[in-house]
């Protein structure tokens, strides 16, 4: 079976078949790649078994990553919490993957990684298990006032309560005042994860690649910005990508009035389901959090067709670990600063 590799962002036949397609995300669709191509000059790429000219049956995204950092890999796909292949057939898929562990050794890849939403015989028979986060879903097939019951009452439900008693403010949209209110709580809130930010032009070509699929959300108390995530939305799904807040006005609960507010946006649109991300497995707090809301929680395992030097650079992760005193206290500009010559060697 020939398979054949085409450019997402030209072909298409691409973004046709991702609209067709039932397990296809957001994170699949021509924007999100445009705005890791224009952010971090990754190279988008696409395996599929059909042949130029020909409707798309199948399709697995990935990204090229060349860093002298990191190492040279492909990634499916990089900065998304999951991205499924679209692969229905087990003969097809192994095809695909065969091809792609012959493009490892003859570009001297240090690694290809997927990330699917669901294990599959495919990867558990043809790939390596690497990484594995906890994944929370929450089902909108219910009438609001029902899945607001389900919401654990005192940490989630009186918390929203308690926002809207105190008259938090809630604004939504995709304006460039917007952005930066994002922007400078999610600086915050990196540096009290002592971590450095994405840049902010990553998120400005998320809001111009994405357009109205992607929806900035900002609370305020007394007209001073506490609280802001941002949610994608394709076809039946919502995904909850990224959130920031100041730690001194968490006891207005104005982070679990977003999500409130995103999950009635989300159901009055007809969204059928909220995706909450991935979590990393040691992190109790947020798996808790995530719990509350009745969501359902699942096993999310990336899987990689490692090289035989796939260890060679991975020093960089305990580096970056040795650096985190350094990102809590440097000036925000050098904090920002940092993050824009990282991120593009860690997707």
């Amino acid at each position: 079976m020939a398979i054949y590799t085409l450019n997402p962002l030209h072909d298409s036949r691409w973004n046709d078949f991702i609209d067709r397609h039932p397990r296809a995300s957001i994170f699949h669709t021509p924007g999100w790649l445009r705005a890791l191509h224009h952010t971090y000059g990754y190279e988008p790429v696409a395996y599929t078994t059909s042949a130029p000219g020909e409707p798309l049956r199948n399709g697995i995204p990935f990204c090229r990553i060349r860093s002298w950092l990191t190492g040279d890999r492909i990634v499916s796909l990089p900065f998304t919490d999951h991205c499924e292949p679209l692969v229905d057939g087990l003969e097809e898929g192994k095809e695909i993957i065969d091809s792609l562990q012959r493009t490892l050794g003859g570009e001297k890849l240090k690694y290809v990684e997927l990330r699917p939403l669901h294990a599959s015989p495919l990867t558990e028979a043809s790939m390596q298990r690497n990484t594995s986060f906890c994944f929370h879903e929450l089902d909108l097939g219910a009438p609001l006032d029902e899945i607001f019951r389900r919401f654990q009452k005192d940490s989630i439900q009186r918390k929203i309560r308690r926002a809207e008693r105190e008259a938090v403010q809630y604004e939504e949209g995709r304006s460039e005042a917007l952005l930066k209110q994002f922007y400078a709580l999610f600086v915050l809130t990196r540096r009290r994860h002592r971590a450095p930010p994405q840049p902010i032009d990553w998120f400005r070509n998320l809001v111009t690649c994405l357009g109205d699929r992607l929806k900035i959300r900002v609370a305020s108390n007394a007209g001073r910005p506490i609280a802001s995530m941002i949610t994608l939305r394709h076809a039946g799904t919502m995904v909850y990508k990224y959130g920031a807040s100041d730690a001194s006005a968490h006891n207005l609960g104005a982070m679990p009035f977003l999500f409130w507010k995103a999950i009635q946006d989300a159901s009055g649109g007809g969204v059928r389901r909220f995706d909450f991300g991935r979590t990393d497995c040691d992190n109790a707090g947020l798996i808790t959090f995530k719990d509350r809301w009745g969501s359902q929680r699942s096993e999310l395992t990336y899987w990689r067709l490692p090289s035989q030097n796939a260890h060679s650079r991975d020093g960089w992760k305990q580096k970056l670990k040795f650096a985190e005193p350094i990102f809590a206290c440097i000036p925000d500009r050098l904090l920002a600063a940092s993050g824009r010559i990282l991120y593009r060697h860690i997707g």
